[in-house]
């Protein structure tokens, strides 16, 4: 196969992979019924939400 068609291929696989882990994730969220409190939330934003 031709090496750039396989690696289009491969980038779109992977990004279909980390939009599903995302909706997964934030499916997940809902459940617990909890806002989405992730580790990448700055103390800053922690500061504004309460």
């Amino acid at each position: 196969m031709n090496a750039e068609l396989e690696y289009t291929m491969m980038q779109h696989h992977a990004s279909e992979l980390r939009r599903r882990a995302a909706e997964e994730r934030r499916a997940r969220e809902v459940m617990r019924g909890g806002a989405p409190e992730g580790r990448r939330r700055s103390v800053f934003a922690k500061f504004l939400s309460s």
